[in-house]
């Protein structure tokens, strides 16, 4: 929206606020300000000028020598090649030093060998076109006296001031929420609110002539939900003419190109008033009846600029008795067009739906001043003033003759469902309690009242052309806003409140993914959601209950049809594209949640976190038992023993362990992957592990405790023994570490022997035993009395002597 600074000062006197304060104000309450301009700014030194002798230039026969009168006293010379010039003409003329659009200087010279003390001036060298100046020549000195307003224009004059061409330009960023200020009046309400100045506004008065409207002219509305109301009158005897200087310029201003005075009114009324109106010629109306009605399938249009449509059923029309003549709060229609041999017109001021006006002009790529208007919702309560308006300017302009000398004769008002007043309750300490600032009643009610939102008996009453206050927010948003967002002191807040913390389980994700990134593998992220044969490929049974998962409703596609019920197909993939990419030794663990269907549908399905982990190329079985064993410290789980598993079928059956918490729970699973499973993979040999988050969360302890080193140096004892080769090493460690009793500090498995002398079979294992003290060195005594004990042990537990 451009607003023209000596158009707002009609209503509002800020003749002595500064452009920039002006426009920082009007942002600070609302109204943002992109820029602001000062028109014909380059423009220095052109002054009116008298023409008052000329002749031929001496050695041109094109040229004259030109005496001009500039108001001074003396005349001065200066030489034109312009035709159109005569004795007696008002020109501009730019005096030396003077400065044209586009940087242009004029200096006196010599043309010919004769002196040129300036220019005269056209309408180009000013900036201006013919739509401006209707009056002058394209090619030609812009004649000042042929304009009618300018006629009696004093030599000396400065151009740009006659002209009123020199104008403060304000552009302002309107919100879709405040159609309002889409108009200089809006604009001006804010101005008097920001300033705390008093704005006065006109009140539109139209004599009329004799005669009815309703004689003349009929007017139906059929569909009174797209349109609400439809304001019109009548003119005749029309005049159509260039507009006056004032009115051409202030159009120029607001950017609007003028046309004649007929369509310049219409136009300056949507400026002034916000409320887009629309001229017919009355005799291309057939039938003398204006239908406001929705267009058939397919009808046919031509619009204002030559363009044809096609028109869909449904898009509002404004038609007559055989054909639509504009579209409704788009465009009017090339039928009804406003020509030089117009004698008679109807005036249109209507409100429409705004989004049947932004369905239309989307569909057929029609945007323009009005349907932008009409597209955030116009105040009904604004056609009639507009419409009075429009009629006093063609009464002011001498432009026609309105017909009717009362509205009750003069106007057609379909109002079909009459606007309701937004009545709110005034709430002040709700209002301080959204803010946070301390503000008297008595001054939230002067702002209000300001705002033109008077409070009367304890209620605050909206007008209607702020459709966009509607509760309680609303009210307190337009207190704010004028009570100055700067002027709010900062408090603290009345609650504690912690951000960015997570929960212990959280933390505790995060710090074992971080303890893992650092052990080297590389951390995944994987999709939930998998293809179903991802379960035949790690060969669960068909009648596994891990087969039972949440299946999506509307999947991508079959390869993400169901949510996953375990990490290691996705996994498997991961290092399945590895090697087919590298074939470098790889690691990499995830840490994310799987999905367990709860027995009914209407109950969400759990999600555990599972840790998964797997790698290939470098390593073995012991390898992955490492990486899980730092788990396993890292997340406090004391006291996990690791059993041999071979029923997973996922799973090399010799070469597979379930880890088992102190107290039985199981807290996952690692081993080497099936031949079959790493076949499948196009793997090799390749290691996995799954474990419970949530189990090792339950067993474990974040809290670490501090343990200082021993002052004592430890005792050390080897035992070697023959045992069953599916006798565990680890059954072995338990009890070593039963028997040992506090003194045994470590049981290490440093040696497994098989051969013939031994037997088929068997296997020898050898195990460091390390004994310490805290207090005091152990002595040897206590660490034979301690290696009785376990010898002891394993032969009545196990069954195992050492070996000879």
């Amino acid at each position: 929206m451009l607003l023209p600074i000596s158009w707002l000062k009609e209503f509002v006197d800020t003749s002595d606020i500064d452009i920039k304060q002006f426009c920082d104000r009007m942002t600070d309450t609302g109204s943002k300000v992109e820029g602001y301009e000062v028109l014909s700014e380059e423009i220095q030194n052109v002054k009116v000028g008298r023409v008052i002798a000329m002749e031929r230039h001496p050695d041109s026969d094109h040229r004259f020598v030109c005496q001009i009168d500039l108001g001074s006293g003396e005349p001065t010379q200066i030489v034109t090649g312009a035709q159109n010039v005569k004795v007696g003409d008002l020109v501009p003329v730019a005096c030396p030093v003077a400065k044209l659009p586009g940087g242009v200087t004029i200096k006196a010279g010599k043309l010919r060998g004769v002196e040129s003390n300036g220019m005269l001036c056209s309408i180009a060298e000013l900036g201006l076109t013919l739509n401006d100046m209707p009056y002058a020549i394209e090619d030609g000195i812009l004649i000042l006296n042929d304009d009618p307003d300018l006629k009696d224009a004093l030599p000396g004059a400065d151009v740009c001031e006659l002209l009123g061409i020199r104008d403060q330009v304000v552009e302002f960023e309107i919100t879709p929420n405040r159609p309002d200020c889409l108009s200089v009046i809006g604009l001006a309400r804010e101005a008097a609110v920001s300033f705390d100045r008093t704005a006065a506004f006109h009140t539109p008065a139209v004599k009329g002539c004799e005669g009815e409207i309703g004689d003349i002219l009929r007017v139906q509305v059929k569909n009174s939900e797209l349109c609400p109301r439809y304001s019109a009158r009548y003119v005749k005897n029309v005049k159509i003419a260039p507009s006056p200087l004032w009115l051409r310029m202030r159009l120029r201003a607001a950017g609007v190109r003028p046309i004649n005075n007929i369509v310049d009114i219409t136009n300056y009324v949507m400026l002034e008033y916000g409320q887009p109106m629309h001229a017919f010629d009355a005799a291309c109306v057939e039938g003398s009846e204006i239908v406001v009605r929705e267009a058939t399938e397919g009808e046919q249009f031509v619009s204002l600029d030559s363009k044809p449509h096609t028109l869909k059923a449904g898009m509002l029309v404004i038609a007559d008795e055989r054909k639509p003549i504009a579209l409704a709060g788009v465009m009017g229609g090339e039928n009804s067009e406003i020509k030089d041999t117009t004698a008679s017109v109807v005036f249109e001021s209507a409100c429409f739906l705004g989004s049947s006006v932004r369905t239309t002009s989307r569909a057929l790529g029609m945007r323009t001043e009005s349907s932008g208007r009409f597209e955030k919702g116009l105040d009904p309560e604004n056609t009639m003033p507009a419409l009075m308006r429009a009629c006093e300017l063609v009464e002011l302009l001498g432009a026609g003759e309105v017909v009717g000398m009362c509205e009750k004769c003069g106007v057609i008002d379909v109002y079909g469902k009459p606007h309701v007043q937004t009545v709110l309750p005034f709430e002040p300490d709700r209002y301080i309690g959204l803010l946070g600032v301390s503000m008297p009643e008595e001054q939230m009610k002067r702002i209000l009242a300001s705002l033109e939102l008077p409070v009367r008996d304890g209620k605050i009453y909206v007008p209607s052309f702020r459709g966009d206050v509607e509760c309680m927010n609303d009210i307190a948003e337009e207190l704010i806003r004028i009570y100055g967002y700067n002027n709010i002191s900062s408090t603290k807040p009345i609650l504690e409140i912690k951000t960015g913390e997570y929960t212990p389980e959280k933390a505790a994700r995060e710090s074992l993914s971080d303890m893992l990134t650092g052990l080297g593998l590389y951390e995944l992220c994987t999709f939930s959601f998998i293809s179903p044969r991802y379960y035949d490929k790690i060969r669960l049974p068909k009648e596994s209950p891990r087969r039972r998962s949440v299946v999506i409703r509307n999947p991508l596609g079959e390869d993400t049809s169901v949510m996953r019920t375990t990490l290691l197909p996705s996994m498997l993939e991961v290092l399945q594209r590895n090697k087919n990419y590298h074939g470098k030794p790889f690691g990499a663990f995830e840490n994310a949640a799987v999905y367990l269907p709860a027995e009914s549908a209407d109950i969400q399905p759990e999600e555990p976190i599972r840790i998964s982990l797997g790698f290939y190329g470098e390593g073995d079985f012991f390898t992955m038992k490492g990486y899980v064993i730092e788990i396993l410290k890292h997340m406090g789980v004391k006291n996990a023993t690791f059993t041999a598993c071979r029923d997973n079928p996922t799973f090399h059956p010799g070469r597979c362990a379930t880890v088992l918490a102190e107290n039985g729970a199981v807290l996952g699973v690692l081993g080497q992957a099936h031949p079959a499973v790493a076949e499948e993979y196009e793997l090799g040999e390749c290691y996995l592990a799954e474990l419970d988050f949530g189990a090792l969360f339950a067993c474990g302890s974040t809290v670490k405790k501090y343990q200082p080193l021993s002052k004592f140096p430890a005792s050390t004892r080897d035992l070697a023994m023959v045992c069953d080769e599916e006798l565990e090493a680890g059954s072995i460690e338990a009890v070593m570490k039963k028997a040992g009793g506090k003194l045994l500090e470590s049981v290490t498995l440093f040696d497994v022997y098989r051969g013939e002398q031994i037997g088929a079979g068997k296997k020898n294992l050898a195990f460091s035993l390390s004994f310490r003290a805290a207090d005091h060195t152990v002595t040897a005594e206590e660490v034979d009395k301690a290696i009785k004990k376990v010898l002891f042990l394993l032969e009545k537990e196990l069954g195992l002597t050492l070996r000879a």
